[in-house]
């Protein structure tokens, strides 16, 4: 017979080995940073968020928690802000669909018709529809931000000057043209560096893309900053890359507006581990969120 004394030593040799094959530590879905590399908190983010006119979700289209994380953003802003505070803005729908857009934050478009007709990203059902469905629930204007693909497309084909015989309507979709560009922002010049040289000092190629970048850029910025009004935030999700370093997005922003702008970035960016920011992606955005490696993706 086992006496009380000896049961707490028995347990725990009988636990060792249940104990040797559990993980070792914690496994957090992300960790959040900022800029430097500081370990930050989310109640610390959302507090400096409440206070920004415009923030800038850079996410991997594919990552979960980058979804999971804007819902939640969404659903803490709308609270902290109060009613008709709170806009959301989006890269995934163009700008030609912002009647279908509204509607249905309204409620006036159903799912059917709004899935069929604002040309959806493939990944809207899972990483997009609910937080379209949460803004129709606590009735937050929605904004689609983004140039429609087919003047990209033309402007990366044959550069800027195929916009110039556009009828006015066509351009209304558009941010205000000419369209000036800074190839010496950091996002372009990596887009130069990706096709073998420097951009500005050559046409076609690698300038068209970078244009088509830019009028994707700009016509975001150019909706962002004719969607807001005075007390509002506006949270806008885009691919990081548009607003990486503060410039693309950011950089439009600052030459747009007509006063200055507080302006919060976030990038999602993936690494092996979790403990540290990996140099390469310090200062990329305000706050840092970091993914492992190897989170699962939507696609």
């Amino acid at each position: 017979m086992i006496n009380r004394m000896m049961r707490p030593l028995l347990v725990g040799l009988l636990l060792l080995p249940l104990l040797a094959l559990a993980p070792a530590g914690d496994r957090p879905a992300y960790r959040l940073f900022t800029a430097q590399g500081a370990p930050a908190d989310y109640d610390q983010l959302l507090a400096q968020l409440a206070q920004a006119d415009v923030v800038l979700f850079g996410e991997q289209h594919n990552d979960p928690i980058a979804h999971w994380l804007e819902l939640q953003l969404a659903k803490d802003l709308a609270r902290i802000k109060g009613p008709g505070k709170l806009v959301l803005g989006l890269e995934m729908f163009e700008r030609d669909v912002q009647p279908l857009v509204a509607g249905y934050a309204a409620g006036t478009v159903p799912d059917s018709a709004f899935e069929r007709q604002s040309r959806p990203w493939p990944n809207y059902a899972t990483d997009y529809r609910p937080l379209l469905q949460f803004a129709r629930q606590a009735r937050l204007p929605v904004v689609a931000t983004n140039a429609p693909r087919r003047y990209a497309q033309q402007v990366a084909r044959g550069s800027l000057v195929a916009l110039d015989k556009l009828p006015a309507a066509e351009k209304s979709y558009l941010a205000p043209l000419p369209l000036s560009v800074d190839f010496t922002l950091p996002g372009y010049k990596n887009m130069a560096a990706m096709f073998g040289g420097d951009a500005s000092a050559h046409g076609g190629g690698a300038r068209n893309i970078i244009e088509a970048q830019a009028l994707k850029d700009a016509t975001m910025a150019y909706s962002i900053r004719s969607s807001l009004a005075p007390g509002q935030t506006l949270l806008h999700l885009n691919g990081s890359y548009h607003s990486d370093h503060h410039d693309g997005i950011v950089a439009y922003l600052r030459t747009q507006a007509k006063a200055p702008l507080r302006i919060k970035t976030l990038s999602v960016v993936s690494q092996d581990q979790l403990q540290q920011v990996d140099k390469e992606n310090l200062d990329l955005a305000d706050y840092l969120i970091v993914v492992p490696g190897d989170m699962t993706k939507t696609y």
